[in-house]
C-alpha cells in the first residue's frame, strides 16, 4: 500500500497527467522531473509486486505450449532458461528483480532490473 499512496502522492503534484501507471513507466522521460524518481520507485515497485503476486501460485505450473516453444528455441530447454534465471536473480547486487521478457526484437530473453525499475521502462 506504501508504494501506492507514495505514487499517488507524486502524481497530486501534477494533476495534468492522466495516463495509467504502465504508459507512464514505458516512458519515463515524460514523466515530470520533480516526480520521476518517485514514480519509477513507488509506481515500479507497485507494478513489479503486483504482477509477482498475479503470476506466482504454490500450485506447480508448466508454461502454455506456445511459451514453452519459445523457451526452447530462445534457451535450448527449460532447464537452461531456469539456469538463466537463476543466475540473472542471483548475480544482482542488492535488490533487484529477474525477468523472462519479450524483447523490442520480439525475441525472450533473460533481464535483471534494480530496485524497482521495470523491464516496462527498459
Amino acid at each position: 500500500q506504501t508504494y501506492v499512496n507514495n505514487a499517488n502522492a507524486a502524481l497530486e503534484k501534477h494533476p495534468e497527467i492522466g495516463e495509467d501507471l504502465e504508459t507512464l513507466l514505458a516512458d519515463v522521460d515524460s514523466i515530470p522531473a520533480d516526480i520521476r524518481q518517485a514514480l519509477i520507485n513507488n509506481g515500479g515497485g507497485h507494478l513489479n509486486h503486483a504482477l509477482f503476486w498475479e503470476w506466482m501460485t504454490p500450485e506447480k505450473t508448466a508454461p502454455s505450449a506456445e511459451l514453452a516453444a519459445a523457451i526452447d528455441a530462445t534457451f535450448g530447454s527449460f532447464e537452461e532458461f531456469q539456469a538463466a534465471f537463476t543466475v540473472a536473480a542471483t548475480t544482482r547486487f542488492g535488490s533487484g528483480w529477474a525477468w523472462l521478457v519479450v524483447n523490442k526484437e520480439g525475441k525472450l530473453e533473460v533481464i535483471s532490473t534494480a530496485n524497482q525499475d521495470t523491464p516496462i521502462s527498459e
